[in-house]
């Protein structure tokens, strides 16, 4: 089973990160506002990057790595 890692971008222009087992679901959750506090008010959201991990833990490191990033770096990554 694969885990991904994700960047969304939100209406006023913020990025935010996550990770998921289930991309689709979670998009449609976070366009939905029932999956994060931060991206409610920032609707609507766009899936702009993701990337696969093989275990959770593989996921939940990676996102912590790319929150780290500074914005042009993210933006570099991303585009």
């Amino acid at each position: 089973m694969s885990f991904f890692v994700y960047f969304l971008e939100c209406s006023d222009g913020s990025y935010y990160c996550g990770y998921t087992k289930d991309l689709d679901k979670r998009l449609k959750k976070h366009n939905e506002g029932s999956a994060s506090k931060y991206t409610r008010v920032r609707l609507p959201v766009k899936l702009i990057y993701s990337e696969a991990q093989s275990t959770q833990l593989g996921a939940m490191r990676r996102e912590l790595e790319l929150k780290k990033l500074s914005r042009k770096k993210k933006e570099a990554l991303i585009f």
